[in-house]
């Protein structure tokens, strides 16, 4: 009897604190009136007074609604409707953007709404069954337009899209795509690929990154790690196995594979040169270290960034390794055609390269100059194919590129030293008021 009562008072205490979770304030309210939006939910949030997760009705096919459709996970943070709108281009799932704390740079500095769209084909915004052929960029455009389009019916001031990496991209594409959306758009760090393996950052990292010195250093960290491949391969083979990680390929090159990406992400995520570890230091300090930095789930044959995968051979492109310094060591005959071999899902493996993508792109920067600032940082391989440098960014009015000297693929307005980062800041700050 005692269990009976005790379960009924909890039961009448917890209903509140649903109700009160469930109960939409007056943003809510408009947002769940909207055409296409369902499933309205209330959030905390630490500088927001009011946010919100919800889903949103998109056309697999945009051109062609008989394909049918999915739910896509928007995230909005509503600061004021007199207040600008920052579309946060995501390029892959959205799950940061619940939590209480989230807020994003540029909202920071110009005190703005949040949107968050979830990329297509990632988490919650899954389509089932699950068919790789929608995976386009076109069509995740589309559903940005969508977003945009319905969203505008509350927030009638100016939108700024932005990005980071694949994010980055999507912003860049989708200005490309629809110019009017959006007033302003900052992409972080966003390469501009030309091919599936670019052939830019080999020639990046083997050159051109930080020092001679410094690059030299990375590649006799890489080279220690082959020189002691018959003690660290049983170790790689034991923590693979204990984690349930399949391949595609046997485990001997996999170990190669992960040696070969040792260079790219240091260098991405710019380490600190003077942690690798001596050329005297033991195995299992070598071996740390270098897992560490290069998670061998990377080139597991189906994880979290699958969907990325597939459109990395699609469209997006990718990046290559370069082998030769490491030629007698090695397991493998080539590392070419590595990301269709290893990583690329089942029922995606025919999926060929189109450079239509990188061709739209430069064809629209090149007539146009839309009010666009980049973001790149000078160590990171990525910004190799980015569009730092290139032609087309010459003689524009409204096109900027700031390239922050030491950043990584961290790098973010607030990376930069003075002057330069109240130049754009007040360069974005300068467009909102027009």
């Amino acid at each position: 009897m005692k269990l009976r009562f005790l379960k009924l008072m909890l039961l009448l205490f917890i209903l509140p604190l649903q109700m009160l979770a469930a109960e939409l304030g007056v943003t809510g309210k408009q947002l769940a009136a909207l055409p296409g939006v369902s499933n309205v939910e209330t959030l905390k949030s630490t500088h927001f007074p009011e946010k919100y997760v919800f889903f949103i009705k998109q056309q697999l096919d945009a051109k062609d609604a008989s394909k049918g459709y999915f739910e896509q996970r928007v995230v909005l943070c509503h600061r004021g409707f007199d207040r600008p709108t920052v579309l946060v281009t995501e390029g892959y799932n959205a799950n940061y953007a619940l939590r209480e704390g989230y807020i994003e740079e540029l909202s920071k500095l110009f005190d703005t709404n949040i949107i968050t769209v979830e990329y297509r084909y990632f988490d919650k915004s899954m389509p089932k069954p699950c068919n790789w052929d929608y995976l386009t960029v076109e069509n995740s455009l589309y559903d940005l337009h969508h977003v945009n389009q319905t969203l505008h019916a509350m927030y009638k001031g100016k939108w700024i899209a932005t990005g980071i990496s694949k994010g980055g991209q999507t912003t860049m594409f989708y200005r490309s795509y629809f110019p009017d959306d959006v007033d302003i758009s900052v992409p972080y760090v966003a390469p501009l690929n030309k091919g599936v393996e670019d052939g830019r950052h080999e020639k990046f990292l083997q050159y051109q990154v930080s020092t001679k010195e410094n690059r030299q250093k990375v590649l006799d960290f890489q080279l220690l790690l082959f020189k002691r491949k018959a003690a660290l391969l049983p170790m790689f083979e034991k923590y693979c196995n204990d984690k349930k990680y399949v391949f595609n390929a046997p485990l001997a090159e996999i170990f190669d594979y992960s040696v070969f990406e040792y260079a790219f992400a240091f260098w991405q995520w710019g380490e600190d040169i003077n942690k690798i570890p001596a050329r005297e230091a033991d195995d299992k300090t070598v071996f740390d270290y270098w897992i560490n930095m290069c998670e061998p789930d990377y080139f597991t044959n189906y994880n979290a960034t699958a969907s990325f995968d597939v459109q990395a051979a699609r469209e997006l492109g990718y990046y290559g390794y370069y082998t030769k310094p490491f030629k007698k060591y090695l397991s493998i005959k080539t590392a070419k055609g590595y990301l269709k071999k290893l990583m690329v899902p089942k029922g995606a493996e025919n999926v060929k390269f189109s450079p239509a993508l990188y061709n739209h792109t430069v064809e629209f920067l090149t007539k146009n100059d839309p009010k666009m600032v980049y973001i790149y940082g000078d160590i990171d391989p990525w910004g190799a194919s980015g569009i730092y440098g290139l032609p087309f960014t010459k003689n524009k009015k409204n096109l900027h590129v700031y390239m922050c000297h030491g950043g990584s693929h961290k790098t973010r307005i607030l990376s930069f030293p003075e002057p330069t980062r109240q130049e754009i800041i007040s360069l974005i700050g300068g467009w909102l008021k027009e």
